[in-house]
């Protein structure tokens, strides 16, 4: 450590992560979602994908009714959600339609679910790799600067966790995830941190990817990187731990390119 007396008692995150880590079971085989759920993540499915395109209608009542077999109150609330999304509007005399893709909420953690579970494609990837490069290791730098003491507590801990996860690749994805979760709740920013949260699903998407592959050495190089990083905000300099995280983020990616995963479901 460089010789700042780190803070016995900083602001208690652990909440708002459980919260945020309770999201990715969504993405978990045997998750449990309404029928509800499932219909509007079927139908989002379908507008992310292309099979609906902007300007198409969607189903009516009648026609939601005859396909998913649900009444009226449950189509119309399966509407409210695509709205609210971004993904669809209702006009006059028209129905609902959808919308251009520049009215979708990527950012919703919802559409970002629908969307990884259709596959990693190389765009996709690059997409969330530019906004992780433009926000990751800023909030590693904000972390070293005031993170506190429980705070590396939680980093040294998903790096334990990915240590002992051996060969089991999801639990080393999970323990990875949240070592990004943590760092984020230690820069004590609250916009990092609610963006940290409306991306998870689609990282641990790409961090199950690259942990379910078969290759010890990346994985230990990914350790070491993560290990890197909570060393640099341990020490309180925030210039290497951005340096570090941007090694950290670079490095999963480019393993993901190298093995050319274009699709991945969980």
């Amino acid at each position: 450590m460089n010789g700042c007396p780190w803070p016995d008692n900083g602001p208690d995150d652990s909440e708002g992560m459980s919260g945020s880590l309770r999201k990715v079971n969504q993405l978990r085989p045997g998750a449990r979602r309404t029928g509800q759920d499932n219909i509007a993540a079927a139908l989002g499915e379908e507008i992310l994908s292309g099979v609906r395109k902007p300007g198409d209608r969607m189903p009516s009542d009648a026609d939601m009714h005859s396909m998913f077999g649900v009444s009226r109150v449950v189509t119309r609330e399966v509407i409210k959600t695509l709205a609210a999304k971004g993904l669809v509007a209702s006009k006059m005399k028209v129905g609902t339609i959808v919308l251009d893709p520049t009215h979708w909420n990527w950012l919703d953690s919802d559409v970002l679910s629908w969307r990884a579970n259709m596959g990693l494609d190389m765009d996709f990837l690059a997409h969330i790799t530019d906004v992780r490069r433009a926000v990751e290791p800023t909030a590693a730098a904000l972390a070293a600067l005031y993170g506190s003491r429980a705070d590396v507590a939680r980093l040294r801990e998903a790096v334990s966790a990915m240590s002992n996860a051996g060969n089991n690749r999801r639990q080393f994805a999970e323990a990875d995830l949240r070592f990004h979760l943590a760092v984020s709740a230690a820069s004590r920013n609250p916009f990092f941190q609610s963006f940290a949260a409306m991306i998870e699903t689609a990282l641990f998407a790409l961090l199950s990817v690259n942990a379910l592959t078969d290759n010890n050495r990346q994985q230990s190089e990914a350790l070491a990187m993560h290990i890197a990083v909570a060393d640099a905000i341990e020490a309180r300099d925030p210039h290497m731990a951005a340096k570090a995280m941007l090694r950290a983020v670079d490095g999963g990616v480019s393993h993901a390119r190298r093995r050319k995963v274009l699709a991945a479901k969980f």
